[in-house]
């Protein structure tokens, strides 16, 4: 087979590395030309992610989810049992589960859809967590709510942490140099039409609905991101924000 073409491996495609033989100094980046449209690779792994040829973050989302259920379910027991204090299940949760699901999460563009089926993750958890409430009129047990979920757990839930990350992270990236390719990805303008219909939502609207919700109208934000201590009080300011 010669040196660049595709092979598979069981079911999975490979990219092979384009060999130069007789430029050893050059970086192994250089050695690589990952054309999708030319081996019609729809999708890869890149850093423990999913990163697909159209930007679209649902599969991630929905696989990240489901490698949170399975370590879920290693835990079950522990998170179930009687002789562990809710306290403690609830740090097992967030130092065990919780990374699990949010790894990435900067990156992510949520919509309501996502946002949803996050949710109903972490309630699952919860629910295993504070278990059933007996009914003071009834005497029968029943499921806990949704609000008495979050007020037992007491703390952010994952929408918030998601959101508190992703503008950690767009700061981060305003606030680097003009030549650096997380920079210029930000405030580069691609060629070109877009197809009709309605837009996707894109990662710099959620950046700016984030901020809308913590009370600044994202005129400028990228701008405001300089100031690093005003952007660390609406980064702080989306983790603890109580929104019904």
């Amino acid at each position: 087979m010669p040196l660049g073409e595709p092979a598979t491996l069981g079911k999975r495609p490979a990219l092979y590395q384009l060999a130069n033989q007789g430029d050893r100094r050059r970086r192994w980046e250089d050695n690589i030309k990952m054309d999708l449209r030319r081996w019609g690779v729809e999708k890869f792994k890149y850093l423990g992610a999913t990163v697909t040829n159209i930007n679209d973050t649902r599969e991630e989302i929905k696989r990240r989810i489901n490698m949170g259920n399975a370590c879920y379910y290693s835990v079950e027991k522990l998170l179930s049992s009687s002789l562990l204090s809710k306290n403690l299940k609830v740090r097992i949760y967030r130092t065990v589960i919780l990374p699990v699901v949010l790894y990435g999460c900067e990156t992510w563009t949520l919509t309501l859809r996502e946002e949803h089926r996050l949710r109903v993750f972490e309630n699952k958890v919860l629910m295993k967590i504070f278990g059933a409430k007996q009914d003071e009129v009834t005497g029968e047990w029943r499921k806990l709510h949704n609000t008495e979920l979050h007020a037992l757990y007491s703390s952010p839930d994952i929408i918030r942490n998601i959101k508190s990350r992703r503008l950690r992270w767009a700061g981060h990236v305003a606030r680097m140099r003009e030549s650096r390719n997380a920079y210029r990805l930000l405030v580069g303008r691609p060629e070109g039409k877009r197809r009709l219909g309605r837009p996707r939502r894109r990662w710099e609207d959620n950046i700016k609905m984030d901020l809308r919700e913590v009370g600044y109208d994202n005129r400028g934000w990228i701008n405001l991101a300089q100031d690093r201590d005003r952007w660390r009080a609406y980064v702080r300011a989306a983790m603890n924000l109580r929104v019904p």
